[in-house]
């Protein structure tokens, strides 16, 4: 399995680009037509990596471009419920969804996917990337990645995992290493990341693909126990822990990317200014911050770059789950 690869972070985004959010009228007042607020759709419940993005650029985005900002959680159907609320609405900039890598997957899994991701939506800009850590409940008999890689290969079918929902990325990461691996694992799909995390914190099912920031609390307290990065690179946050390529998985890459999405036909004038005041959100020093105690790497990008990138990422994508034959529970 190729890795996922994002573009390296902006840092070429000139002081006149926030000078020119600054000197700039508020985005309401030039380039909208209505003064209303607008619309942040989390297509997942709260607590997960869309939800956390969103709450965190919301406030200061809200500032730069002198509007309410309103965040609403709309999960379901992996996703796909709320992308398709925003692929929808009126193309006035008005309704957003915060989407994660699940949109480029989606159409390859037999689910109903009621838009063209590539056709139905206006990229306006990557916001950040995440690496998946494999969580345990700690009854679990393993406390490595080893002992986890040998479990699997000796106890066949005594395994089930949690997830947002089908079709998600953390879905896909168990898939993809139960192909790799040859293990038997049960697949258990939630509406969101939170109520997933907490049935694993119940005992409810033994592993979870989460990311940092769902996991980590309840890491840190002792509820779960921190197997393994799902990837190539370790992790800064905590660097110690074994990554599956250090166990031996060197074709073994699951990280999720985050972007900022409006509905097809939004004028640029308006994609543009949305581009400007995310870039700039994620450039604030209390905000890239947080976001970095949370474990995202954030990944601003041009609307024009986005677009290239997601149609990489559906070639990339329907190759990866034709090769491994998965599906999803209907």
């Amino acid at each position: 399995m190729n890795s996922l690869r994002l573009p390296r972070r902006n840092v070429v985004l000139a002081a006149a680009l926030l000078a020119g959010v600054a000197a700039a009228p508020a985005l309401g007042q030039s380039t909208f037509a209505q003064q209303k607020p607008i619309t942040l759709v989390v297509p997942f419940a709260p607590g997960g990596g869309n939800d956390i993005l969103a709450r965190a650029l919301a406030p200061r985005m809200a500032q730069l471009l002198g509007q309410t900002i309103v965040i609403e959680n709309k999960p379901g159907a992996g996703g796909n419920i709320g992308a398709d609320q925003v692929a929808r609405a009126a193309p006035d900039g008005h309704t957003l969804v915060i989407a994660s890598s699940q949109v480029t997957m989606n159409p390859f899994l037999d689910m109903k996917v009621p838009f063209r991701i590539e056709h139905d939506f206006e990229p306006v800009g990557l916001i950040a990337s995440v690496p998946l850590l494999l969580v345990a409940h700690p009854q679990q008999p393993y406390k490595t990645l080893p002992e986890f890689l040998a479990y699997t290969r000796s106890n066949p079918g005594k395994l089930s995992y949690s997830s947002p929902g089908n079709g998600t990325p953390q879905h896909l990461a168990g898939e993809v290493f139960a192909k790799l691996a040859k293990a038997e694992m049960l697949h258990v799909p939630y509406r969101g990341t939170g109520p997933s995390i907490s049935d694993l914190v119940a005992g409810q099912v033994q592993i979870s693909f989460a990311t940092y920031a769902s996991a980590a609390p309840f890491v840190q307290s002792g509820k779960l126990r921190a197997i393994g990065v799902a990837g190539q690179k370790r992790s800064a946050l905590m660097p110690e822990l074994l990554t599956f390529g250090d166990a031996g998985m060197k074709n073994y890459e699951a990280s999720l990317w985050y972007s900022l999405l409006a509905p097809a036909k939004t004028p640029k004038a308006v994609v543009d200014k949305l581009n400007t005041a995310m870039v700039s959100a994620l450039q604030d020093p209390a905000v890239s911050r947080q976001l970095a105690q949370q474990g995202f790497e954030t990944q601003s990008s041009t609307p024009a770059a986005l677009k290239t990138f997601i149609a990489s990422e559906l070639q990339r994508w329907e190759r990866v789950i034709k090769d491994h034959q998965i599906k999803v529970a209907p």
